[in-house]
């Protein structure tokens, strides 16, 4: 059982990426009082376990409904992520300052449950079945808010020059995923552009 476990656990670990999802929340975060950064993480982390829930349960059938694809749900991600990561990068704006807003989106949705998470658990629930799938979703989720709980410290470390200087970095990295969703989408739904 714990092999089979941990068969799961590791790509979902990988598509998840909590230590990665660090920096992004240090820079949506910034100048945040602590307690409303908690707050933050507990929102994203409760956001984020229940959309990959529903997803799992619900998303084939939801997405052949709605005539959606996963590609189509990575290039709206990825726009989204863009816009936001530009915005903050160029001007400094954050767009979302609010707790509710920022807890389910961006960091909730796509960063924490984004649509690598959400193919994950698809394709490890036809493998292994709901029961392990759903309980490496939550460990996996879980592990993120610890680290992104964790966040304190490493704003302690790094000072506000630090702080800044990783804040750019993240809004970088963040407008680079948005575009490697873009181009994941974008190579299938049209599989010709990418040769």
């Amino acid at each position: 059982m714990w092999q089979e476990f941990g068969l799961v656990f590791v790509p979902m670990f990988v598509a998840v990426d909590p230590i990665g999802i660090l920096p992004l929340f240090l820079s949506l975060t910034e100048g945040m009082e602590p307690a409303m950064r908690k707050r933050i993480v507990r929102h994203s982390v409760l956001a984020a376990m229940a959309v990959a829930v529903v997803f799992v349960f619900l998303g084939r059938g939801l997405f052949h409904l709605l005539g959606i694809t996963m590609y189509d749900f990575m290039v709206a991600g990825g726009a989204l992520l863009f816009i936001i990561a530009t915005l903050d990068l160029i001007s400094g704006i954050k767009i979302a300052r609010r707790i509710e807003a920022i807890s389910v989106v961006p960091l909730g949705i796509p960063l924490i449950a984004g649509p690598a998470v959400l193919t994950t658990g698809l394709m490890l629930v036809g493998v292994h079945g709901y029961g392990i799938t759903l309980a490496a979703i939550a460990v996996n989720i879980a592990i993120a808010g610890a680290v992104l709980l964790s966040a304190d410290f490493w704003r302690r470390i790094l000072g506000n020059a630090g702080s800044q200087a990783v804040s750019k970095v993240a809004s970088l990295l963040l407008a680079a995923i948005a575009v490697m969703m873009l181009r994941k989408g974008i190579y299938g739904i049209f599989p010709g552009l990418s040769g």
